[in-house]
């Protein structure tokens, strides 16, 4: 019996076997065409034999077990290791490279028995279904899988490594003594020699890879595509030994493939961009998604002339102009990451340039520490990162070690040019600086900020070498702009230098970005005393835990739980297969509890240890891990063993599985912590002026419609976050006048405040019907479409035929560039 997996909900399939084979290296050569929205070109993949390929059967052959056979032996992976780099710019010598083979105007090739197919066969992932195909004499082929998503895949080829000029060198390690000279073997082993350089031949390594790519093919693979895969097979290949080690892929994109959105910028000019798809980039690339699959890449965009192409690679890429009115863009990464970390941004946007002040800022890399960063940096500099695989590691870099601020860009749509100056780009060298002032080392070596589309369900998302920002984080100040900057540039130390092993375990990333941009921010604002610190970071904890608090009372139990997989995460089947569990609920990209929940954890922890020796534990950490894909238990261990003290208080990783991370709804400690909040000097600042506010209201509404002198009231000025509150507060009040929405708007300037304060402004109209405001609303969800999903709702609930109509007409307008979650859940409200 076949087991099924809805492609709109449930858990997502991880389907590559990278158990058997693994992927060490991607080439991709594109053309980007905005008249068709589709991505089209060649991808070559370079692979290394995987950890399981010596389990073999009794007949010597690898053993092709169902990948979810109810009775197939599950086990957690070994650790992997990321490499970090610190690499300048590449050589001339292979920018822009073209390549030879581009796959232009190739048909589907399905032969007349169908094993060249393109129709997508609703497979999901199968309890029955052999990882072999069965030949029609009865052997078995080795089939190779990759995840692949709303893909037209063209034709699969072996490439003939061994005709590149060159390569011959290759042949004469003496690691090939003795093994036989024949063909498809010597290329199999060129691979193994290529991808095993050591890391201080990077640049050779590249221009090998660059010139194996454009080796000519030797023979079609057979291929199948899938719901959520591409099987691939040699007639005869029975083994991952065997089997070609360097394939080419000629594929291209669909207009509505899920893992790029095609849409317009601020400016109305055609863009597309990875989003953050809940799919990842499978219907990108053809890739191995398992965040164990760690690879490099390197990637020629051909666009037109006018736009930029932005991709997480090393180097700041110079265009290249191939023709009249073509360009190429040429990325590299040396540092192997999961390919779903993988991005690209190609529209026309506009470099925001550098003032003088922070071109002097960021050329000095000599960074004044503390103390206490002194002499960690110290033990740094005396021990080697042993605890990784050698390469040339920034952490062991002295320039690196000492670079503050790394070199950044910030691009933008034209028509945001002169606000992301005003607001963005001075923050960027500041907030770079207080993270490394935390953390020390930053783990690349370089940073691009782009302001993203409208259309953007997300406040910020942090790739490697790049940053999204939604346009949302601009208006209103620096405070947004600040903290969403610094939450992002902390998962460049959590969620990508140091990655969860298990992508169910979402908190290890976003619980410590959430943590750490509170302390990156504070250090970022400068010369605030401790106090204001504290009362910030106090006031801060309060709203958290109120979002918390709302969302656990209007959330599914299953998607509180931080580890849903218990004592499960980190395992996989023996091909290397997968599911994320819950991966595919739409509604769950819109929840913040793996955010909260994991805030809260890391700040109990660092109230119980006390935070200058928690810091201090949070270094080593990094010290020790970055490069590596962890567990909770592995964070959790190294924290306790560091502090064995704390044992001795009942704290043990059991103990906060059990309060923490296994159970839904809100932590037992932190129940007992929710009051102390109302103490912070901010908070009973913002209840002060809660109470003006309702006795205003009162007053008026007792007046009744008779125009009384009122005695002046005179209210605080309030900081971003004590708005937020007083605005949470007051949606309390069962019923508030329209003078007094009046008058709150005027006081506060409610309309030109950030969009944290704006969204809350938003509610208090919806709920009142407040009608001079539906403006606001309409505005709101139109350019803040990161944050206003759920005004939505908040407008069809009230039954209110004015408001319906408007909630209605704002989702007819936003919906074409709407991500699919965001347009699905909005739809699911309004019909």
């Amino acid at each position: 019996m076949e087991t099924q997996l809805d492609p709109m909900k449930d858990d997502l399939p991880l389907m590559a076997n990278t158990n058997y084979m693994l992927v060490k290296h991607y080439v991709l050569d594109l053309d980007v065409d905005f008249k068709s929205k589709v991505i089209e070109g060649v991808i070559v993949l370079f692979f290394e034999t995987g950890s399981q390929y010596r389990k073999t059967n009794s007949s010597g052959k690898v053993s092709c077990q169902s990948q979810f056979d109810g009775t197939c032996k599950m086990r957690a992976p070994e650790p992997c290791h990321v490499p970090v780099t610190n690499v300048s710019a590449r050589s001339s010598g292979t920018e822009g490279n073209d390549f030879a083979v581009c796959g232009k105007g190739e048909e589907d090739t399905s032969d007349k028995n169908g094993n060249h197919s393109n129709e997508e066969q609703a497979s999901g992932i199968s309890s029955a279904k052999d990882c072999c195909d069965i030949e029609h004499h009865g052997n078995k082929d080795f089939l190779l899988i990759l995840d692949c998503c709303d893909l037209s895949v063209l034709k699969v080829e072996e490439v003939d490594v061994a005709a590149v000029s060159g390569i011959e060198k290759f042949t004469r390690s003496t690691k090939l003594t003795g093994v036989s000279k024949e063909l498809e073997n010597l290329r199999n082993q060129i691979v193994h020699e290529l991808v095993t350089l050591p890391a201080d031949r990077w640049k050779e390594q590249l221009y090998y890879f660059t010139r194996c790519s454009q080796a000519p093919g030797c023979g079609e693979l057979l291929f199948t595509t899938g719901t959520w895969s591409l099987e691939i097979r040699k007639s005869g290949i029975q083994t991952p030994t065997d089997f070609p080690h360097a394939i080419r892929i000629w594929y291209k994109t669909k207009p509505e493939g899920r893992s790029v959105t095609w849409t317009t910028d601020q400016s109305g000019r055609p863009c597309v961009y990875t989003m953050g798809s809940q799919i990842n980039n499978r219907a990108l690339f053809p890739c191995q998604e398992p965040p164990t699959a760690l690879s490099t890449w390197q990637a020629s965009v051909r666009t037109a002339a006018g736009f930029v192409v932005l991709l997480s690679g090393e180097n700041s890429a110079e265009p290249v102009q191939l023709q009249e009115g073509i360009l190429s863009w040429y990325y590299y990464v040396t540092m192997p990451m999961p390919a779903s970390t993988f991005t690209i941004a190609v529209g026309c946007w506009q470099e925001v340039k550098q003032q003088s002040f922070t071109a002097a800022i960021q050329t000095n890399t000599e960074f004044s520490l503390p103390p206490s960063q002194a002499e960690f940096r110290l033990v740094w500099h005396e021990e080697n990162c042993d605890h990784h695989v050698e390469y040339p590691c920034r952490f062991q870099n002295p320039a690196a070690r000492l670079q503050a601020v790394i070199p950044y860009r910030v691009f933008a749509p034209q028509c945001l040019m002169e606000l992301c100056e005003e607001r963005l780009l001075w923050l960027v060298p500041q907030c770079l600086s207080a993270a490394y002032n935390t953390l020390g080392t930053h783990p690349f070596s370089r940073l691009d900020i782009l302001i993203v589309p409208s259309n953007f369900s997300s406040l910020g998302m942090a790739s490697p070498y790049i940053i999204f920002l939604s346009q949302s984080v601009l208006p209103g100040g620096n405070h947004l702009c600040g903290t969403r900057l610094c939450h992002e540039i902390a998962h460049s130390w959590f969620g990508l230098a140091i990655a969860a092993r298990d992508w169910t375990e979402e908190w290890i990333s976003e619980g410590f970005a959430t943590f750490l941009e509170d302390i990156f921010w504070a250090k970022a604002q400068q010369q605030l005393s401790h106090d204001e610190v504290k009362g910030q970071q106090e006031l801060k904890a309060l709203l958290r835990w109120r979002r918390l608090r709302d969302e656990v009372q209007n959330s599914e139990e299953e998607l509180q739980v931080l580890r849903p997989k218990k004592e499960s995460t980190g395992e996989e089947t023996e091909s290397g297969a997968s599911v994320v569990k819950h991966g595919l609920k739409a509604e769950k990209i819109f929840m913040q509890v793996h955010y909260l929940k994991g805030y809260f954890l890391l700040r109990y922890l660092a109230r119980t240890i006390g935070e200058a020796s928690y810091l201090t534990s949070l270094r080593k950490f990094v010290h020790k891990c970055h490069g590596q894909l962890i567990l909770s238990q592995d964070f959790l261990c190294m924290l306790l063993e560091d502090i064995p003290e704390q044992k001795k208080s009942g704290l043990t990783v059991e103990s906060i599985f059990q309060n923490w991370l296994d159970t839904s709804g809100i932590p037992k400690p932190l129940l007992e912590e929710g009051e102390t909040w109302k103490e912070c000097q901010l908070v009973r600042q913002v209840s002060g002026e809660v109470t003006k506010w309702i006795q205003t209201n009162q007053r008026i509404r007792k007046s009744g419609k008779k125009k009384r002198k009122q005695n002046e009231v005179i209210f605080q000025k309030l900081l971003p976050d004590q708005l937020v509150l007083l605005l949470e507060c007051l949606l309390e009040e069962k019923t508030l006048c329209p003078r007094i929405l009046q008058c709150l708007e005027k006081t506060y300037k409610l309309r030109e405040q950030d969009a944290e304060v704006r969204h809350r402004w938003c509610e208090l109209v919806v709920k009142h019907k407040y009608v001079p405001g539906y403006s606001d609303v309409e505005k709101f969800l139109r350019e803040d479409q990161a944050m206003g999903v759920y005004l939505y709702g908040e407008l069809m609930v009230n039954e209110d035929a004015k408001q319906q109509d408007l909630a209605r007409k704002c989702f007819a307008a936003a919906r074409e560039h709407m991500d699919a979650s965001s347009a699905k859940v909005v739809a699911e409200m309004l019909f």
